[in-house]
């Protein structure tokens, strides 16, 4: 009888772990009421959710601030040319205070469960990415936060700076140009690409299974795509409505 329960239960964690997995864009921030991406309330939310994890962006400001904005500008302010103080001046639409990423990490440091996917968004140089992605790693080493975050970025030299610093850290790429072997041969973890990507290379997520690379898609926000994506066999998922395709 025992053996036969140990079994279930190895066969319960192997079907968990080949389920697709959900990861919030920017945090969970299509709510009711609605809050901000990649605001605190928005990872909070997210980690209400007991999902897997939750994506979220970070740049530098001009006297090297490391703060969370998807776009370049923060409203008029371009945050690579603006010092902190003046960035901090102008709060989110939900009424918080602009996040640093010492507050993000400090909120997600709350649910150790809830996986933190760092994407360090590119700059304009190397030598400023390559001070960015170094910045990062320590203040996520500085908060005992290494286990809880995995990476992802659009710029291949801050992917592969990041495996240079730490090559532990699980790093994934997020352009959409290079095939699976490529993505290996560079030394990196997975591909994160745009599920339009993976429509145009259907062999693409089996390819990447068999290097044993990790296979993600963004921005998934419809069930159909999900389900395509589901069927392809795709590890995780990057979505705007993780509430609607959790358990799915």
């Amino acid at each position: 009888m025992k053996k036969i329960i140990l079994g279930l239960a190895v066969l319960s964690t192997v079907v968990m772990k080949a389920q697709t997995q959900i990861i919030a864009h920017r945090g969970y921030w299509q709510t009711q009421p609605a809050t901000t991406e990649n605001s605190l309330k928005s990872l909070e939310n997210a980690q209400n959710l007991k999902i897997y994890g939750s994506e979220f962006d970070v740049r530098m400001t001009k006297d090297g601030v490391l703060v969370i904005n998807h776009d370049e500008h923060h409203g008029k302010m371009e945050i690579s040319e603006t010092d902190f103080k003046e960035l901090e001046a102008l709060k989110l639409s939900n009424g918080e205070k602009f996040p640093t990423l010492k507050d993000y990490l400090k909120q997600g440091k709350k649910d150790k469960s809830l996986k933190l996917i760092v994407e360090i968004k590119p700059d304009k140089t190397k030598e400023k990415e390559d001070e960015l992605t170094a910045k990062t790693l320590k203040m996520i080493r500085e908060m005992k936060l290494e286990s809880q975050s995995e990476f992802i970025s659009f710029s291949l030299n801050i992917c592969k700076e990041i495996k240079r610093l730490e090559p532990t850290f699980k790093v994934q790429y997020l352009r959409g140009e290079l095939s699976p072997e490529q993505i290996k041969s560079e030394g990196l973890d997975g591909i994160d690409y745009h599920y339009s990507i993976f429509q145009k290379n259907p062999t693409w997520i089996s390819e990447a299974k068999a290097l044993g690379l990790v296979t993600n898609s963004w921005t998934v926000n419809e069930v159909g795509v999900y389900d395509e994506l589901k069927k392809q066999g795709i590890g995780f998922i990057t979505t705007n409505i993780p509430d609607q395709l959790k358990g799915k």
